[in-house]
């Protein structure tokens, strides 16, 4: 089966539109690319409403003009600082008189999961099963059929702030687009450039952004640990600001065409030496490229710390042998991947969107993991919900039953 999806990816950098006609086995074949800068946001956070409103606009406005399909509705992506998420566990007694296990038992025990303290100012953005439990037999991942008198679910629960929330639909419906549904970033970018073998081994996704790096954690081919690093590929550009006096575009420029994550040894060779601007207007300066690199080096040692560091907190460390996948224009920077195996001594690849065809020319990047994955989430998970069951987001109401949202999607979530 074959349908038009649309996919927004809102970052701190950029916003990026997709509309692809994806097949249920993920290919995907894109029809329009809308890419503008990313305005009135920090950190993936809403921080001034109409600039960001401006800029999905011009986004989605770009991808229809190129794939002359008028955009309707789309899968958002959703991240920053207010993210958190847990794990919890639901328990019910099976229904039916002759023990067989329904996908009504199923939704029951999620929705008993859903029972944990969670404050007033927080809502639910996904309950994702990770694993069943029959009569006390673990690992189970697909109960339906089974009998059974007891049955248990582990679920992974992702939430954000509302008003967080609330600020980005209400941006994406102003700019003239309902919401399909939103996707936490990091599970896209999963769906983009993980394979299930790595999903099945355990295998850490770290998708590194302009303002935050996303991490999620798979194992036995479930998603069992997220969460949300505020530190991303802008801080070192305000690295390189603050310590060499340069502007803004000027640092990006250098950290763009010179920068690495190992800063090699020191040289006394002219060569290394770049001409760059100053604060003062029409001063140069001549920068040594190993000092530029050992600005970067310095920040790029803090993220690998704080990845480890997410692994010891997740409880999880052990059980990666796939290793890490890095995503995101961050991903990107030379060496990095060199440093993250060093630092970790884990095995550590770039994940890049595969299966596409069309527009790729520039799609086939770490930068486009989350707008690619956005797609085949819809295609994968939302095929239910895009039927007679389909409504968009009217600010606050649609997300008031993730019960009714689970249902929807219920055959394609289970893993």
């Amino acid at each position: 089966m074959q349908r038009t999806i649309v996919g927004i990816d809102i970052g701190t950098t950029k916003v990026c539109t997709l509309v692809a006609q994806v097949q249920d086995g993920g290919k995907a074949n894109i029809l329009g690319v809308g890419l503008t800068p990313s305005k009135g946001l920090d950190k993936g956070v809403v921080v001034n409403i109409d600039d960001a409103i401006n800029a999905i606009a011009t986004s989605v406005e770009k991808a229809e003009r190129l794939s002359g399909y008028r955009i309707g509705t789309a899968f958002v992506g959703v991240a920053g600082r207010h993210i958190s998420s847990l794990n919890s566990r639901g328990v019910v007694a099976v229904s039916r008189l002759d023990h067989e296990i329904t996908r009504n038992d199923i939704a029951r025990a999620v929705e008993s999961a859903q029972a944990v303290a969670i404050p007033t100012q927080r809502e639910i953005i996904h309950v994702i099963p990770r694993a069943y439990v029959v009569d006390g037999n673990e690992g189970i991942r697909d109960p339906i059929g089974m009998s059974g008198f007891r049955l248990e679910v582990e679920t992974h629960i992702v939430t954000g702030e509302i008003m967080a929330i609330q600020n980005l639909i209400k941006s994406v419906q102003r700019a003239g687009v309902e919401i399909d549904d939103l996707v936490l970033q990091p599970l896209a970018s999963g769906e983009a450039v993980l394979t299930p073998e790595d999903k099945d081994r355990g295998v850490m996704l770290v998708d590194i952004g302009g303002g935050t790096t996303d991490v999620a954690i798979f194992i036995q081919g479930g998603v069992w640990h997220t969460s949300v690093i505020p530190v991303g590929g802008n801080h070192f550009t305000n690295d390189i600001v603050y310590v060499l006096h340069t502007p803004h575009h000027t640092a990006e420029y250098l950290k763009l065409r010179y920068g690495c994550a190992i800063a090699d040894d020191p040289s006394d060779d002219e060569s290394n030496l770049i001409d760059a601007e100053t604060l003062t207007a029409g001063e140069n300066q001549k920068i040594d490229r190993q000092v530029l690199n050992e600005i970067i080096q310095a920040r790029a040692e803090q993220i690998v710390e704080m990845i480890y560091n997410e692994i010891r907190r997740s409880g999880y460390e052990g059980l990666l042998p796939a290793g890490i996948v890095l995503t995101g224009g961050s991903a990107q920077l030379p060496r990095f991947d060199e440093l993250v195996r060093e630092m970790l001594g884990m095995p550590v690849r770039i994940g890049l969107p595969t299966e596409l065809t069309g527009l790729t020319d520039s799609l086939e990047s770490p930068s486009y993991a989350t707008g690619v994955g956005l797609l085949r989430w819809g295609a994968r998970h939302g095929l239910a919900m895009l039927g007679a069951s389909h409504h968009s987001y009217p600010e606050r109401n649609g997300w008031s039953s993730v019960y009714e949202r689970f249902k929807g999607w219920l055959r394609e979530f289970l893993p």
